[in-house]
């Protein structure tokens, strides 16, 4: 048994025992659902974070980093947190003011609609049963490529490991987990980090090589790698898709139901705008870490395939045996956190929102827990008879709430007009938008620029439908009731010491900007403008 797999199993073990620790503690369906709404920041931040952060990120855009896009990710990255701020501030802490179990059920009570619960509901089950899917690969994927055992094995493995602890302990399991993981992996990203750039002769010697990279030039330019090879012919190419997909993100993690929903187990809403503001900082550190990582992975080796598999490659060949360990047991964190998140969503949504037959709180708990082991079994054998495509569905999925979803959300908070029709099919619309458009691009060949990303058509779509079939109704008393009672501010949430707290995390979210500004200076634009200008002076002097 090699140390790779001795840290799997260990870990396992210890999130199986963190999440019997939690399940003991369950007494009632807010404890299942929202974690008895009193979560504190550190929590609320540890399951955002972990939660958007998946394989994905630690095999996909590492492996685009290493391809040389590690600039445009990160980029991307600087636009997206800012949905943070903005979901917290204009969506999540009135989704909190609701008291509602689920996002869906919120929509349910805010437009009197069982239909559009129903639906919102159907949504979840639909793109994050799809998620999980893909997190299950990636997961598996990591396994199989260090213990060598088959790739069954290796789903039913991970299927059990996200399973056996969500099942028990619902979000209370999955928040104490979650936040164990996001310093697990956040720590390891770090360490991983270190050794790499050793192995590239120290920090300034690795900037000064890749700056000059010939095999694949400008992989740490402001724009990364461009050209015909690429998606992007020139740098305002990559800068464009950049900013859009980072705004079209930015939507996701302000209303996606794995992000969103966070905040209902928030002890207050100075929790939610706390939690949002670490959050971003959080993710946007992670990424200038792991993108830089990956990008200089090149001087060690340049040629490893596939590029997904740079960490996996990192953590069995420039780091000792336990560290490496420790890497691929964060990697299958990562993994494993979105997983549980899913699962218990899915779960969540199918028990409460879509086939809910009884108003017995134990009998829902049941169905709920039935529910998730249904879905398990599900995605056990979509994973083992369907062609794998990771990035695809991770796309999908990840996509399609923000396209359904955004606009709705919003205007349920901010709108007069919206009624409960325009909301219905404002969500229907921008469902199958989404879908239709990735099926244009996946089956028919069909190469979309960015402003034509499924994202944006699918919120453009679901927008008019909303505005056209809002004119076309009126908005009930009772409609009206529910939007006023949301912008009523609780007594508690004025006191003074908690304002105070809670405003000194936008103090460190501009500290930490300014650090990062004038670290990049120090420790990337000098070094890099020095081997640059060194490179072309060198070319001088041989043409002359």
């Amino acid at each position: 048994m090699n140390g790779f797999l001795v840290g799997m199993i260990i870990s396992i073990l210890v999130y199986l025992g963190i999440g019997w620790y939690a399940g003991r503690k369950i007494k009632h369906l807010d404890d299942y659902y929202v974690a008895g709404r009193n979560a504190p920041t550190l929590l609320i931040v540890g399951t955002l974070v972990a939660s958007f952060l998946s394989t994905n990120a630690f095999m996909g855009e590492v492996g685009m980093a290493y391809r040389g896009h590690g600039p445009l990710l990160i980029i991307m990255t600087g636009v997206n947190c800012l949905g943070y701020i903005f979901g917290a501030l204009f969506f999540g802490r009135y989704l909190r003011r609701s008291r509602s179990l689920t996002v869906p059920e919120f929509f349910g009570q805010r437009f009197e609609s069982r239909r559009l619960q129903a639906f919102a509901g159907l949504t979840i089950v639909v793109g994050l049963t799809g998620y999980l899917l893909a997190v299950t690969w990636g997961v598996s994927l990591v396994i199989t490529e260090v213990t060598g055992i088959s790739n069954t094995v290796a789903i039913l493995v991970v299927w059990f490991g996200y399973t056996a602890f969500t099942l028990y302990s619902g979000s209370r399991g999955v928040i104490l987990t979650d936040t164990i993981m996001f310093l697990l992996f956040t720590s390891v990203a770090v360490l991983a980090l270190h050794y790499i750039v050793q192995a590239g002769g120290g920090w300034f010697a690795s900037v000064e090589q890749l700056a000059v990279y010939g095999d694949k030039p400008g992989i740490i330019s402001w724009h990364g790698v461009v050209g015909p090879d690429t998606n992007w012919l020139t740098p305002a190419d990559g800068l464009v898709w950049a900013l859009i997909l980072g705004a079209a993100w930015g939507a996701v993690v302000a209303v996606s139901p794995w992000q969103s929903s966070r905040y209902l187990m928030a002890r207050s809403e100075h929790v939610v705008v706390r939690s949002a503001c670490g959050a971003s900082i959080a993710v946007l550190l992670f990424y200038l870490a792991t993108m830089f990582g990956a990008a200089a992975v090149n001087l060690t080796n340049p040629d490893v395939e596939p590029p997904e598999s740079t960490m996996i490659w990192v953590a069995m060949n420039l780091m000792p045996t336990v560290a490496g360990a420790v890497l691929v047991s964060g990697i299958l964190a990562a993994g494993l956190s979105s997983a549980s998140t899913f699962l218990s969503l899915v779960g969540f949504s199918a028990g409460n929102d879509i086939f809910r037959h009884s108003e017995d709180p134990q009998k829902q708990l049941r169905s709920t827990r039935y529910t998730m082991v249904g879905i398990g079994l599900i995605v056990i054998v979509l994973a083992l008879v369907v062609p794998r495509n990771i990035f695809w569905i991770t796309y999908f999925a990840g996509t399609v709430f923000a396209s359904s979803w955004g606009v709705v959300a919003f205007m349920s908070i901010w709108s007069r007009r919206i009624t409960e029709t325009a909301a219905f099919w404002g969500m229907v619309t921008g469902f199958l938008g989404n879908i239709a458009t990735n099926l244009v691009s996946l089956l028919g060949g069909v190469r979309l620029p960015v402003y034509l990303d499924p994202i944006l058509v699918g919120a453009i779509i679901s927008f008019i439908a909303v505005v056209t079939v809002s004119r076309a109704g009126t908005v009930s008393a009772a409609e009206h009731d529910f939007r006023e009672r949301l912008h009523q501010t609780p007594e508690q949430e004025f006191d003074a010491t908690e304002v105070a707290r809670t405003l000194a995390w936008p103090k460190a979210m501009v500290a930490v900007g300014v650090l990062v500004i004038v670290t990049m200076v120090i420790f990337y634009a000098r070094p890099y403008d020095a081997a640059i200008d060194s490179r072309d002076s060198a070319a001088s002097e041989v043409r002359q």
